[in-house]
């Protein structure tokens, strides 16, 4: 069977991989040139002006919602893992509910929640006996303290998913030796559980603070400048792209810093057990106990789903019933469904060829490594860079190319621009990493004596990816197209700095909508994208919170 092995793969396959590649890594190329050749002057006016407070609010930001979503997730993964309380298997999979609510639309609903005028201060001030919002007035929500608690509230599923994940996989006789030793319960936690899970909290911090940088709806709605909103408002309030890409550049350096943090936590982590593993019993609580417990793990669904969620639902329900579906609603569900649509084909297709090209069974070992190593982490850049920095690196060569085209068709309109189709390439860069991730699994779990019977029998390596691959990859290439779905659907800064004129999505009629400060229409917007995000989050808690799996 070993001459069936070829020593490099198709080069049609090579080709596409290596120009996918070099699409992903293009914008970071080019956002460096730009930033490079642009004169001094833009950094020494945002070294003095913007870089500042941006780069502080930022570093504030991204400590305050790390401690949070660590302590929340972390947490909350020991509580239903180690203890048996009532309603524990309910919150096992609901504490992932907050991944299918972008951190914009929780802004969104708890800026009219918590308005003086909102439903919360006026209930209070009538149990009160109070009449004028002057006699009661909340702390307002519009602040950093605002800003980190309500993007904990929401990212914390990142690091309870992957904690939870390495709790229920730890041994049971590790935790029970430092009992036997004198630990208590909080010391064990602290000094066996915590260690042995380091490099899962390590993953699962990293990306809840990716999504921070990457965030820009929630922070602008509560007035916290952090270098993301700091782009978008230097590139389209000041028209200065240069500038911008300058502050791109250094967002992206704390991108990587991220990323090195992660690498850094995971680093000589290495724990193996020779002995069949027993996994930890959890531990059944009563009295005060038991509903302490139920509280704890059920405040973070509270506040990150159930109480935003209930109040879109609720004006939605309201607006739909008195005006009905109005024409920029329809149309801005309509864009995003053909934003969405187009994304998830092209990152789906762009993750095959990807994942087909170095499969493990076409290349020799050493190609193999190589190629594999490159695509994966080219691929995973794209993952890695935030909206707004991804936006700023494709304008430049999105403009060459849309001038070129002009020039040789003899008309003056930008076709790439203005027609959508840069704002489908920046979300398939964003999100290819997905389905690359979800087939390349899939591919590693499938025999090589299946393609080595197919091609034995006169099939083209071709021919084999379709009548014996295709069939068996279906479920890793659906759950690839659902997450990516979801993820191009709430996709708010490429959006906003991307999408053609009079192009709006339902992520951008809901950003207009709440900063404007009408909440009605935009509630029934946040609803469709919630209830689309259900649906991967659901499929993701069936697949991942399965002992045993």
């Amino acid at each position: 069977m070993s001459g069936l092995r070829l020593r490099v793969a198709n080069p049609f396959w090579l080709l596409a991989s290596a120009a996918l590649a070099l699409v992903v890594l293009a914008p970071v190329a080019s956002l460096a040139w730009l930033a490079s050749g642009s004169s001094l002057a833009h950094w020494s006016e945002l070294a003095s002006h913007v870089l500042p407070r941006a780069a502080l609010n930022t570093a504030v930001l991204l400590a305050g919602v790390g401690v949070l979503v660590t302590l929340i997730g972390a947490g909350c993964a020991w509580l239903v893992t180690a203890y048996d309380f009532p309603g524990r298997r309910v919150f096992d999979w609901a504490l992932l509910l907050p991944l299918a609510m972008p951190t914009y639309i929780v802004a969104f609903a708890y800026l009219d929640l918590l308005h003086p005028l909102g439903p919360v201060q006026s209930a209070l001030r009538w149990m009160l006996g109070l009449d004028s919002p002057r006699q009661l007035r909340l702390g307002d929500l519009r602040s950093m303290g605002g800003a980190i608690f309500l993007l904990g509230s929401v990212l914390y599923p990142y690091v309870y998913l992957t904690a939870r994940v390495m709790f229920m996989t730890q041994p049971a006789h590790l935790l029970e030796a430092a009992r036997t030793l004198g630990a208590g319960p909080m010391g064990a936690f602290l000094r066996v559980v915590v260690p042995l899970a380091r490099p899962a909290l390590a993953v699962g911090l990293s990306l809840a603070l990716l999504e921070t940088l990457n965030d820009i709806g929630a922070s602008e709605f509560l007035g916290v400048n952090t270098l993301t909103v700091a782009i978008y408002t230097t590139w389209v309030t000041r028209s200065d792209l240069a500038g911008a890409a300058q502050l791109a550049m250094l967002m992206l350096l704390s991108v990587l810093g991220l990323l090195l943090l992660e690498r850094r936590g995971r680093a000589r982590q290495r724990f193996a057990s020779m002995q069949r593993m027993r996994p930890i019993q959890p531990r059944r609580l009563a009295g005060w106990a038991a509903l302490t417990a139920t509280l704890a793990v059920a405040a973070p669904v509270a506040v990150g789903f159930a109480i935003p969620a209930l109040y879109l639902a609720t004006e939605a329900v309201k607006r739909v019933a008195r005006t009905g579906i109005s024409p920029a609603l329809a149309g801005a569900a309509l864009n995003t469904l053909l934003v969405a649509a187009l994304v998830t084909l092209a990152a789906v297709a762009a993750g095959l060829v990807m994942a087909w090209t170095t499969r493990p069974s076409v290349t020799a070992p050493s190609v193999r490594r190589l190629w594999r190593t490159a695509l994966a982490r080219s691929a995973s850049v794209g993952y890695a860079v935030p909206g707004t920095v991804l936006a700023v690196g494709l304008l430049a060569p999105a403009l060459a190319l849309d001038y070129a085209l002009g020039d040789l068709l003899g008309h003056k309109k930008l076709l790439l621009l203005g027609s959508g189709a840069v704002l489908v390439a920046a979300c398939t860069i964003r999100f290819v990493a997905i389905p690359l991730g979800a087939v390349e699994g899939a591919l590693l779990r499938l025999p090589p004596a299946l393609e080595q019977a197919a091609r034995l029998l006169g099939e083209s390596a071709n021919r084999t990816l379709v009548r014996v691959h295709l069939p068996l990859l279906r479920p890793a290439l659906g759950a690839g197209a659902m997450l990516v779905f979801a993820d191009a659907m709430k996709e708010l800064p490429a959006t906003l700095l991307l999408r053609p004129v009079n192009f709006e999505t339902l992520a951008t009629l809901l950003y207009a909508e709440a900063a404007r400060g009408t909440y009605e229409e935009g509630a029934v917007a946040a609803l469709a994208i919630v209830a689309t995000g259900l649906v991967p989050v659901a499929l993701l808690a069936r697949a991942q919170l399965r002992p045993g799996h």
